[in-house]
């Protein structure tokens, strides 16, 4: 008789918090871009996802507050069969694994199982929510001990074998998780345990979220101020004399776009590093984008323009896109940045300078203004008469540049490598948006085209330049921002100064 031997695979438990994306271990960030398999849970911030390779199965195992969208026997079979395949499988949990996460009993399954496992610690909500609300857990003045307690015990128990009296008056500081619905009980059985009833006291909710909200009172007040606010799970609740110095460690709150949802409408693959930038200054980054960007192929005028670059006395490059494509056609004809030694460079902003740098490429001339108008002052202080300028560029731009180029006797050669198509629209789309950003009239025309207007109605709406907010008034959409500096760090400036001025 043969003998089968299935090959076993592994799975790591890996802990990372609700939040900011710096909530996880960089070997936790590793491993999901490694993993053949990912499980993850409803608390986990969803940006990890993509940074999972391609071709990994994705698979959601949420848990919310009295709603398991799995049974955790259903979960641990699910780790199981699927590491049974040689899979590298990632168990994706919030906060830490082992704290509070029935981490333990995943492991102990796939111990029972023979299964290999690896964790990998994580950061607890326990530790990062109160931080982020601005509240130490220990401080040499006010507490040298902590406590975390489960609010919410296992219903299969006979009673809390949780010692209520000597948690009262035994750690400075305690900290509950998943006790938002046990609130006015855990209050009383700690005042009823000897604790002040006017201790400080708060609840988290959606902490290390642009969503968090925090309500402060003391242990007497809290469950009555926490129900006239009408918060719900998830929460934290922190309880000690720690929680007064918030009033002068509240940092995360203090961000400039803190709790604002800014809708970002570029294309899906351009769309990450804004996000990214909004979040850092507290934002929740939303994206509805309306344009995609499509490479005009097969083209035979850039092959040949490629083949014949030496001809070139400037080359002008007017967006990212167009020097990602230029370069790939570079690459297909066996060329690299070499090729371009002979021309002046010229590139459109700093993100398009950035992008031309990647691939060995110093921009000659930045105009100051990111605009073709900044362009076309360059320009004139060029001897453009005679000379031949090539412009690879999206196929609907507009001709500002290469009529100057033409009225002044220069020969411009002008190709579209590109053209912006409208995705299909998002659904659902999220509601409670407060900001709508654009970064070009092809996003302003797709977005109306796709959406409408009615959903921009009483929004506040954000433009990259002038070329832009031409479009959104011709269109019959009132501008309230326009960037100064037109890039992204110049929107985001714009949006940020705009609040700043409200508050």
């Amino acid at each position: 008789m043969d003998v089968i031997i299935i090959p076993m695979g592994k799975v790591y438990l890996i802990g990372a918090g609700p939040g900011d994306l710096k909530l996880i271990t960089i070997r936790g960030l590793e491993l999901i871009g490694q993993a053949d398999v990912i499980i993850y849970d409803n608390l986990v911030n969803k940006e990890l996802l993509r940074f999972a390779r391609a071709g990994a199965e994705i698979l959601y195992a949420g848990k919310k507050a009295s709603k398991h969208e799995l049974p955790q026997k259903d979960i641990n079979a699910l780790l199981a069969r699927t590491a049974k395949s040689n899979n590298v499988v990632v168990r994706l949990k919030g906060g830490d694994p082992f704290i509070f996460g029935r981490g333990g009993e995943e492991a102990q399954y796939l111990a029972s199982r023979k299964i290999p496992f690896e964790i990998v610690p994580g950061i607890t909500s326990a530790i990062s929510v109160p931080a982020y609300a601005g509240i130490p857990l220990t401080h040499r003045d006010h507490a040298s001990t902590v406590a975390f307690i489960t609010g919410h015990e296992d219903e299969k128990k006979a009673g809390s074998t949780i010692n209520w009296p000597e948690l009262a008056t035994g750690p400075d500081t305690l900290v509950f998780l998943m006790g938002m619905k046990n609130l006015e009980e855990i209050a009383k059985r700690l005042i009823n345990g000897g604790r002040d009833p006017a201790t400080p006291s708060c609840v988290i909710h959606s902490g290390t979220l642009p969503a968090q909200k925090v309500v402060t009172g003391t242990l007497r007040t809290i469950a009555r101020k926490v129900r006239a606010e009408g918060l719900t799970p998830p929460g934290i609740i922190v309880v000690g004399d720690v929680v007064g110095l918030r009033d002068s460690l509240n940092w995360f709150e203090k961000k400039p776009l803190f709790g604002k949802k800014i809708v970002i409408t570029r294309a899906q693959h351009q769309s990450r590093k804004f996000g990214e930038a909004l979040a850092e200054s507290g934002a929740q980054p939303v994206y509805l984008p309306s344009i995609d960007i499509e490479p005009i192929i097969p083209n035979s005028r850039l092959r040949s323009a490629v083949n014949k670059i030496s001809s070139y006395d400037s080359i002008i490059f007017t967006s990212v896109n167009a020097v990602a494509i230029f370069f790939a056609h570079l690459r297909g004809s066996r060329k690299d940045a070499r090729a371009l030694s002979g021309a002046t460079v010229i590139a459109i902003g700093e993100a398009t300078s950035a992008r031309l740098a990647l691939f060995g490429i110093e921009a000659d001339l930045v105009p100051e203004k990111f605009t073709s108008e900044g362009i076309v002052s360059l320009l004139d202080k060029l001897d453009v008469p005679s000379k031949r300028f090539l412009l690879p560029r999206a196929r609907d731009a507009r001709d500002i540049i290469v009529s100057y180029i033409r009225e002044k006797g220069g020969i411009c050669d002008v190709i579209p490598i590109y053209r912006a198509t409208a995705p299909l629209p998002v659904e659902p789309i999220p509601g409670d948006l407060d900001i709508f950003t654009f970064t070009s009239s092809s996003t302003v025309k797709n977005f109306i085209s796709i959406y409408g207007k009615e959903m921009l109605k009483e929004k506040i709406i954000a433009s990259i330049g002038p070329v832009t907010t031409s479009t959104l008034v011709g269109s019959g959409i009132s501008v309230d921002i326009e960037a100064k500096r037109s890039d992204i760090p110049g929107l985001i400036a714009a949006i940020e100064s705009f609040f700043r001025a409200k508050n």
